[in-house]
């Protein structure tokens, strides 16, 4: 290979010691062309390697060349446009721009979770179908123009629904678990027979920093891909480390990516120069190729740089010495490139310096075109795309029967339907509504720490590994936020995951899985990606015997204020089916994410006042029957002295406290609220607005939780007048034993509110 001539001043001047260090790459790409005076061999035919040693032909060399100029020049285009207030984004690709590799080299219909310096990558996949414009739309998504095809205008992300580019936000290594779960997804589709909406051999791609790689998400992913790998599970993941030496202003050891990655048994290393097109496409050929034929977790170590610093907000002169900076500098990719194109003779520098300026005319141009389109405005278009629901539509879906044959199957013949069963508890009925539901759905898949063979700690998941075997339901690693990965990773190529988190403390180990990633895909794609999931998490307070925090976490909060999700939380086994029904139509039909909150105390109750009574047990409702989103549920009269308003345990807790109040002469009315998030404030506002009295029962935290959801509501809609009370649990965790009983509520203090307000 020939040596790139060095940009390296003897002397470094004033201009050397800019603050603008955009202005000052951009200049040495100018000088270093119009300088040039090295050799020159015969112009390459189309088809020839562009350098004797190379693996990499003309024709590539020059697209590929391209795709780099239209990513400096968007970079370029950005810090200029900002300080005028037309573009919004500046966090740019400068010293990447070999990932263009890694787009040429695999395929469209690959699915691509890209970070945010991958300007270069989709420059060059644009290439993969006629007709579209890598400037226009990347101008449109800088800008926030409501014609972004990417987002709509709501944040600049690197995203295509043609080329499956799934749109990611500035996440730090968040995104490597889905990408691992839709690599596990093309080999799960063959597993079960279903078809996928891509090729059967295809990778997922997941590019990212050397300084996120050593984030625990992401060590979570490779830990997760070596032991898929391990177990000779198919997983095949590209994982792209694009190694620039630096995460904002903290150093990446020299050696670091190599030591910590090279020697992994089953996660293989590869590395390539990025810096040099034609030395790096041999070796990230061979990465790509050796993914796509063993179907094996790869790690390409993709060398780069970074220039013109971490954003345009980055002045890296106040922090690193201008010789320091002016050394990076001369590494610049597109330096190497244009000696490459000048040494090919594919170029004069005449030739290139007028290439240079006609991409920046025309990211200037698109950007200018781009200022010109409309913007959001209103908080209606902002939020369209963030939680789709089509009422009808999902109540057709959820009260659809599936196969009557295959219905006859999965139970066993029609005297074994559960609907002919007599009354059973929670754990029952929720297990029976989860046989249906797999019944109905071939695209289902229930899987989750212990719930196969053993299936589930409490039973919940028995028989159905038994039912549709493991390929349906399987067991995870130990690991929450490889759960949730996976389950996005699955949605994303068509399936309906079914994902169990073992108890709600175990959650808030990957909350960021739903808050950050699969909540949000809806809202940064525009509605163009979903990825529909029904999360099943057991927990709450009071179980008996199996105490302690961890098995009785009450903290909601975490789930409250995550934009778009759904909650349900039934206190019966009857709700818990139909509820069940319709939270799978809101994920089939609306691609919602929506989680399923089973109060563990609630799962073998049998009885409300007395024991033996069966007060507690409930007929499994017929197919055909569901309960509508928002819809709570009403014990007792309108027009009671005293309403209730509560959830979970605290409807029994709350139903008992009745019986007592009953006996004293007073009259009750409970709402059992049942769905958490979104709080259906209008029916809240109706129920309160009835009422003489209003206490609010709350078994979550004092701070943050539901109960001060429902009173907001409550005085939001103007009945602050009436007098209200709150039954909550402390803020503390949870103890063992009985003084667990200390920081929960419980029917002695429901009663001693209720009297309060009565005035007993």
């Amino acid at each position: 290979m020939a040596v790139v001539p060095s940009i390296a001043p003897r002397v470094i001047t004033a201009r050397h010691r800019g603050l603008n260090r955009a202005e000052i790459c951009d200049q040495n790409f100018v000088e270093f062309v119009r300088e040039w005076d090295g050799r020159v061999q015969r112009r390459p035919a189309d088809d020839a390697p562009v350098l004797p040693d190379s693996t990499l032909d003309a024709h590539g060399f020059l697209e590929l060349f391209e795709s780099q100029l239209i990513s400096r020049h968007l970079d370029l285009m950005a810090r200029v446009l900002r300080v005028q207030n037309k573009v919004f984004y500046t966090i740019g690709s400068s010293g990447h721009e070999g990932n263009a590799m890694v787009a040429r080299l695999t395929r469209h219909t690959d699915p691509a979770f890209l970070h945010y310096r991958s300007g270069a990558f989709m420059a060059e996949r644009f290439r993969k179908l006629p007709g579209m414009d890598p400037v226009m739309d990347s101008a449109l998504s800088f800008a926030a123009s409501k014609d972004d095809p990417a987002s709509g205008g709501r944040h600049k992300v690197w995203g295509s629904k043609p080329l499956w580019v799934l749109p990611q936000t500035s996440t730090i290594a968040s995104h490597l678990p889905k990408a691992l779960g839709t690599a596990l997804a093309i080999e799960q589709a063959r597993r079960i027979g279903r078809a996928l909406p891509i090729p059967t051999d295809s990778i997922a791609i997941c590019s990212f920093g050397d300084a996120s790689s050593n984030h625990a998400t992401a060590q979570t992913a490779f830990n997760a891909a070596a032991w898929s790998a391990y177990q000779k599970l198919p997983a095949p993941v590209l994982f792209v480390c694009e190694d620039n030496g630096i995460g904002i202003s903290v150093k990446t050891p020299d050696g670091w990516i190599a030591r910590n990655f090279s020697g992994r048994r089953d996660l293989d290393y590869f590395h390539a120069d990025g810096l040099d097109l034609a030395k790096g496409h041999a070796d990230v050929a061979r990465a790509v190729e050796h993914c796509r034929s063993t179907r094996r977790p790869t790690f390409l170590h993709l060398r780069t740089t970074r220039i013109m610093g971490h954003a345009g907000t980055d002045f890296e002169i106040e922090w690193r010495s201008v010789e320091e900076l002016v050394a990076v500098e001369a590494t610049d990719p597109l330096l190497r490139s244009a000696a490459i194109a000048l040494e090919s003779g594919l170029y004069t520098p005449e030739s290139l310096l007028a290439q240079y300026e006609a991409i920046r005319a025309r990211c200037f141009a698109a950007a200018e075109e781009a200022d010109r389109r409309p913007k959001l405005i209103t908080l209606a278009e902002v939020v369209a795309p963030l939680a789709p629901y089509t009422p009808d539509a999902v109540a057709a879906e959820a009260t659809r029967a599936g196969d009557a044959a295959r219905r006859l199957e999965v139970f066993g013949g029609e005297d074994k339907l559960p609907e002919k069963q007599p009354p059973r508890h929670l754990a029952i009925l929720i297990n029976q509504a989860l046989h249906d539901l797999m019944g109905k759905y071939p695209e289902t898949l229930l899987f989750g720490e212990d719930v196969a063979q053993k299936g589930g700690v409490y039973t919940v998941t028995k028989g159905l590994h038994k039912a549709f075997k493991g390929a349906r339901v399987f067991n995870t690693l130990l690991d929450e936020t490889t759960i949730l990965g996976l389950a996005q990773g699955y949605a994303n190529l068509g399936f309906l995951p079914i994902p169990e988190i073992q108890y709600l403390a175990y959650f808030h180990n990957a909350c960021d899985q739903i808050r950050g990633e699969a909540a949000s895909l809806q809202f940064f794609s525009n509605d163009q990606y979903r990825n529909p999931m029904l999360v099943r998490i057991a927990g709450l307070g009071y179980q008996r015997g199996f105490g302690g925090h961890f098995h009785n976490d009450n903290s909601i909060t975490a789930l409250r204020d995550i934009p778009g999700l759904v909650v349900g939380c039934p206190s019966r086994g009857d709700d818990a089916a139909t509820m069940l029904r319709t939270l799978a139509a809101l994920a089939k039909v609306d691609g919602r994410v929506a989680v399923f909150l089973e109060p563990i105390a609630l799962y073998m109750t049998k009885d409300l006042h007395a024991p033996g009574d069966g007060e507690w047990s409930f007929a499994y409702p017929p197919p055909g029957e569901a309960m509508p989103l928002g819809e709570g549920r009403a014990y007792g009269p309108q027009d009671a002295e005293l309403l209730i308003l509560t959830y979970g345990n605290g409807v029994p807790m709350s139903l008992r406290a009745t019986r007592a109040l009953e006996a004293e002469g007073r009259s009750v009315r409970v709402i059992d609220l049942r769905w958490l998030v979104p709080l259906n404030e209008a029916y809240i506002v109706a129920e309160a607005r009835r009422a003489k009295r209003i206490l609010v029962v709350d078994e979550g935290r004092r701070s943050a939780g539901i109960g001060e959801g429902v009173i907001t509501a409550i005085v939001e809609g103007g009945c602050a007048a009436t007098p209200l009370a709150r039954v909550v649990g402390a803020d503390t965790y949870t103890p063992l034993a009985g003084a667990a009983c200390a920081v929960l509520p419980s029917d002695a203090e429901v009663v001693a509110a209720a009297r309060s307000l009565l005035g007993d």
